[in-house]
């Protein structure tokens, strides 16, 4: 049984938590999530069906109870899984994802942000999707982010930021080829994902003058031009113009050194050139608590910090940390979202 406890106190709402590819790990770690002892309440929109099975099959002792309304939540959480019921096409087979189940996947985003912006829902929590299949069935967007900032109705991509403990990165370009990602990367989009990341780290994570490392593009930043001319032409001017707004900008960070533990002392967040650049080092140092939260946004969104897990979708072995690390994280960023 669930502790509808934590962080619930001041919150008339329960996050919006989207059901992410049926076919990999979303289902499962929604329902250990459930059975944690220190998550926020939630409800999840997703076929409440196939949840049940699910929790039949891994033997977890989770009710599921469908809602009509996202008010209805908070009263079930305590004694049940809250389920919005979305219900899917096809049965799912784990780690085969399935065409036609990806427009409940994308229209489970849509109803949560669209909740959310009604003041039905305190936030949105994203369960990981699959780009492949959702881009086979015609989607539109490079991922959840960009998706996200469309359903907002935003003119610009918001800025996506990794965190646990240990390490916060933001990369600056996002779900793009590496070779346009090299082509495409600007002085202004530094500049504003660093504006938007220290902006974030102040009234979030309560970080008076945020300490954000900038990292170098090429190997040794660039040796002076030797390696590479971004660092001359784009990252430097960019650490000059930022430190002249205010804002406590160092760099460019050679890319191979700036992330063991004695370094990571020196700086409250890393920001990446580049998607891998930023990604690989926090999955690396804590793979199952880090949270994906998108920055810049008209509301939260949090997600865990990893993918489908199609390999291991069904087994019982998947992991909640970071779901439930995400949730806790999307309640305390609401409160402080709504001046609560």
């Amino acid at each position: 049984m669930s502790s509808a406890n934590f962080l619930n106190s001041g919150s008339r709402q329960a996050l919006a938590l989207t059901m992410g590819e049926p076919a990999g790990v979303g289902g499962e770690v929604t329902l250990k999530a459930w059975m944690s002892q220190n998550t926020p309440a939630f409800f999840v929109i997703d076929d409440a069906d196939r949840l049940r099975l699910l929790a039949h099959k891994l033997g977890l002792n989770v009710p599921v109870t469908e809602i009509n309304l996202p008010s209805e939540a908070l009263k079930v959480f305590e004694v049940a899984l809250p389920v919005l019921h979305k219900p899917l096409q096809n049965p799912v087979v784990f780690g085969k994802p399935s065409l036609k189940n990806a427009k409940a996947v994308t229209e489970s985003i849509k109803l949560a942000v669209e909740l959310v912006s009604s003041g039905q829902a305190s936030a949105v929590v994203t369960n990981p999707i699959h780009k492949e299949t959702l881009y086979d069935a015609g989607f539109q967007f490079p991922g959840h982010t960009e998706y996200l900032s469309n359903l907002a109705g935003m003119g610009t991509t918001p800025v996506m930021m990794l965190a646990s403990p240990e390490l916060k990165v933001v990369p600056v370009t996002i779900h793009v080829s590496l070779a346009k990602a090299l082509n495409s990367l600007r002085q202004v989009d530094i500049i504003n994902t660093a504006r938007i990341t220290a902006k974030a780290l102040t009234k979030y994570f309560s970080i008076a003058k945020p300490r954000l490392a900038i990292a170098g593009l090429n190997p040794h930043a660039g040796e002076g031009g030797k390696m590479g001319k971004e660092e001359i032409t784009d990252i430097v001017p960019a650490i000059t113009k930022l430190c002249k707004i205010g804002i406590d900008a160092s760099g460019p960070w050679a890319p191979d050194t700036m992330f063991h533990s004695a370094a990571r002392k020196l700086y409250d967040v890393a920001i990446c050139m580049y998607h891998d650049q930023a990604l690989i080092p926090i999955k690396t140092i804590d793979f199952d608590g880090a949270v994906n939260t998108t920055l810049g946004l008209p509301f939260v969104r949090t997600s865990p910090d990893h993918g489908t897990a199609f390999n291991i979708a069904g087994t019982g072995v998947a992991s909640e940390r970071s779901l439930v690390a995400a949730l806790q994280m999307a309640a305390k960023m609401t409160k402080i979202h709504n001046n609560q």
